[in-house]
């Protein structure tokens, strides 16, 4: 708990054995729970995980977004929601950095900014880096909104995370939160965080067919949002979306 404020950490999991104790025992020690969603590993990533404190959930069905939306479901009814994953390559210590600013009622939604931060030699291809520089220049575009990075480690608050009614299940779930968030005009922050070349091989830039397929994901989605108008459920009781990512400056 945190500011009064309950919190659970959700990592979505495939095959991460290798790093899946670490990024859990490098998670602040105020976090009420921490969720494993194994989604179909065949090595020992649900073993370690419990062994290292974590409730695991097991999802069969894959997928990037069903492995978070199954997260969400077993959570239950925290205040806040942390995302990261289970691949060791953010560092869970910073956790705090994206917690805080909702605990202290500044935020809704807090991504974490790999591009503002620093970034290790190695830990992201330049498809990666140009993929993410292109989405973010497209969701400024369509909604105004100058996201830097669509980084997998986030914090939410949890009440807005159900309005924004996700339905992604696959790669283009950290996208369709973003889109979601700017268009219902709800008060979002970037903050710098560090990261690292993973531990394993990543099942998105690890392959050609991986980069291409969560390449043409994320901009479909993008796409398909910027024609479909924002629900009432989204846009209820919030005015109008903040363009400013300073992360001294989420009020």
């Amino acid at each position: 708990m945190l500011n009064g404020h309950t919190v659970k950490a959700i990592i979505p999991a495939l095959n991460e054995e290798k790093a899946i104790g670490q990024v859990i025992d490098d998670l602040p020690r105020w976090i009420d729970e921490v969720i494993v969603v194994d989604n179909g590993s065949t090595d020992r990533t649900g073993e370690i995980a419990e062994r290292h404190g974590a409730r695991v959930i097991q999802e069969l069905v894959r997928g990037y977004g069903q492995a978070c939306q199954t997260g969400v479901r077993s959570a239950g009814n925290p205040d806040i929601l942390l995302f990261i994953d289970g691949d060791y390559s953010d560092y869970p210590e910073e956790a705090g950095e994206l917690v805080k600013p909702i605990a202290e009622q500044r935020c809704d939604f807090v991504i974490g900014s790999r591009a503002r931060g620093s970034r290790a030699r190695g830990s992201l291809t330049l498809p990666q880096v140009f993929g993410n520089w292109l989405a973010c220049r497209l969701i400024a575009l369509f909604w105004g909104f100058r996201y830097t990075d669509l980084g997998p480690f986030r914090a939410i608050r949890s009440t807005v995370l159900a309005a924004l009614q996700m339905q992604d299940r696959g790669y283009g779930w950290t996208t369709e939160m973003q889109i979601r968030a700017a268009r219902g005009g709800y008060r979002i922050l970037e903050v710098p965080v560090r990261y690292r070349p993973r531990i394993g091989q990543s099942k998105i830039s690890g392959t050609v067919s991986g980069v291409l397929g969560a390449g043409f994901k994320i901009l479909l989605t993008i796409f398909r949002y910027a024609t479909a108008p924002a629900t009432r459920r989204e846009t209820d009781g919030h005015g109008r979306t903040r363009t400013n990512t300073d992360d001294r400056d989420c009020s």
